[in-house]
């Protein structure tokens, strides 16, 4: 819609004291603590490529076909007029535009193709594309995560791969031998069972050619992908396979969508409940291990789940710094209040955290990584997500209180962010299971535990707060007995332990401290309790 030469003098009243529309903006250059941290773990090679997403990420033009995307969600034509199957979504054209704009720009696969520092660069890519526009990266997020389990077969990988390394959309309908690139999703839960797959009742049975598999599946997001990931039970046991949305005779693959879920958020992204009947696959990894071949995109799909609420949190910082810079009340600016500084430069110290925490992860994928990282990766990841996720919905919330009553209304894009906020920390395992599975993996693997603890140990003695945290870590440690019933517990002095431990190493000083105060004291969790107006100030200068 043109909003151009809006009328400010009405019948009644003068309209002032309005904050302006937010004017483009660089989302890269103009995210101090984004640049500095890519460069920190190792992807300065990729600036360029993270400016020309950051211009146009922060884009008026980019925002606009979120909302788009958003206000008009995804439509199911599950048969034609002569009752002939379909299942067809179709999506609005800013939907595609977003989809193309993730893929020139190679957040689905630059970091498969990059020497080194890749992986920081797709995290730092999908960042700012998800500021814009949550709903297209759940695909591109899939799409990128394939390869590690894909890999598992040289036959499958050697088809799929050469159409995942282009960076281009082609959302056309069709073989993928017809296709100048693909999308991956995945589909792994049952209405019986959700997290717990094993108890899928799927069915695979061998043929000559592959498998036929016949059975259901409760949540498949992207379901216009091109090939998906899924668990059958094999006669060996509980398998993974590949489906294609079409036969290698070109005919159509039977992927039965059965009705599209009506969610709170994420509305751009449709999300399917499927049948497979007589649906050919392909087996991927072992037969009966299926859960250890997924689990590699599990694992990559789960750093992107701790990378979304971190960069949801920065768009509502973004919106709430706009605001308060061209709102008045009480004779100042909202930004010139002194509670509002403190609130707002606590937001501040959230976001960089996070944001700390998830490249220093994105590092621990990359080839090449260490004994030390490659466990860092495997409990870092599923710790951060976790926690993140449980921050963003009470930040955007903060975020919308900021703008008073116009960020509780449609108009602003507040309520949209607010609820974009849970999805991340259901999908791709829920907090429970990944605070159960941290602790398997300790359990399994102690150096894994070692590792984590020794990012923090190196810190001792640097802070009293971080010292007395460490303490009641290791104090939960020797009581086994208790580890079940408080796993919540340890997953969060843990994640503020790293976050802590983190900006101690090489953050700027007053950031670390600020940290340390607000998060590992005793003072609660509400926003705007920072003591030291110097770290407000130097918060809300890098902000």
């Amino acid at each position: 819609m043109d909003s151009r030469a809006p009328l400010e003098q009405l019948a009644t009243h003068t309209v002032s004291n309005q904050a302006p529309d937010l004017p483009d903006y660089h989302a890269y250059l103009d995210d101090t603590p984004l640049w500095e941290g890519v460069a920190r773990e190792g992807g300065a090679d990729h600036e360029p490529r993270l400016r020309a997403l950051g211009e146009a990420a922060g884009s008026a033009a980019v925002m606009a076909l979120g909302e788009q995307a958003n206000s008009n969600p995804p439509r199911l034509r599950a048969f034609d007029r002569q009752g002939r199957r379909l299942d067809l979504v179709e999506y609005h054209p800013a939907y595609h535009q977003l989809m193309r704009l993730g893929c020139e720009h190679g957040v689905h696969n630059h970091a498969w193709q990059a020497e080194r520092g890749g992986h920081v660069a797709h995290v730092a890519l999908l960042y700012m594309l998800y500021q814009a526009e949550g709903g297209v990266c759940c695909p591109l997020t899939m799409t990128h995560a394939v390869r590690p389990a894909l890999r598992a077969s040289t036959e499958l990988a050697a088809f799929w791969e050469p159409l995942l390394d282009v960076e281009a959309y082609d959302p056309a309908y069709c073989p993928a031998s017809d296709k100048q690139a693909v999308t991956f999703g995945m589909a792994m839960t049952e209405k019986q069972g959700g997290s717990d797959v094993r108890a899928n009742t799927t069915r695979a049975e061998p043929v000559s050619d592959g498998y036929l598999l016949q059975g259901h599946k409760w949540f498949c997001s992207a379901p216009m992908s091109d090939a998906f990931l899924t668990l059958a039970q094999a006669p060996e046991g509980l398998s993974c396979f590949l489906v294609p949305r079409w036969r290698p005779d070109g005919t159509r693959n039977p992927f039965l969508i059965q009705r599209l879920k009506d969610k709170l958020g994420n509305q751009a992204n449709a999300s399917a409940e499927i049948e497979y009947a007589a649906t050919w696959a392909m087996p991927l990894g072992p037969l009966g291990e299926g859960v250890k071949t997924i689990i590699g995109m599990v694992q990559q799909t789960r750093l992107d789940a701790a990378v979304a609420p971190v960069a949801l949190m920065r768009q509502a910082l973004v919106r709430a710094l706009h605001h308060c810079r061209h709102r008045g009340a009480f004779g100042k600016a909202l930004i010139d209040q002194p509670l509002m500084r403190n609130v707002l430069a606590d937001m501040a110290l959230e976001v960089e955290a996070g944001l700390r925490l998830v490249l220093r992860l994105a590092r621990a994928f990359e080839p090449g990584a260490d004994e030390q990282d490659r466990h860092l990766a495997r409990v870092g990841t599923a710790i951060a997500k976790y926690w993140l996720n449980k921050r963003s919905p009470e930040f955007t919330c903060e975020a919308m209180e900021c703008l008073g009553g116009g960020g509780y209304v449609e108009e602003s894009l507040m309520p949209r962010l607010y609820r974009e906020a849970p999805v991340n920390g259901i999908w791709e395992g829920s907090g429970n299971v990944l605070c159960l599975d941290v602790l398997r993996a300790f359990a399994r693997e102690p150096e894994s535990l070692q590792a984590l603890l020794s990012i923090i140990e190196a810190r001792r003695g640097e802070h009293a707060a971080l010292d007395r945290t460490l303490a009641r870590i290791k104090g939960l440690l020797t009581r086994p007995e208790e580890l079940e019933m408080r796993a919540r517990s340890l997953a969060e002095w843990l994640a503020q332990a790293l976050q802590a431990s983190l900006l101690l190493e090489d953050g700027p000083a007053e950031v670390a401290e600020a940290w340390c105060d607000a998060r590992l004291s005793e003072r609660g969790r509400v926003y705007g309790a920072l003591r030291d107006s110097a770290q407000v100030e130097a918060l809300l200068a890098r902000a």
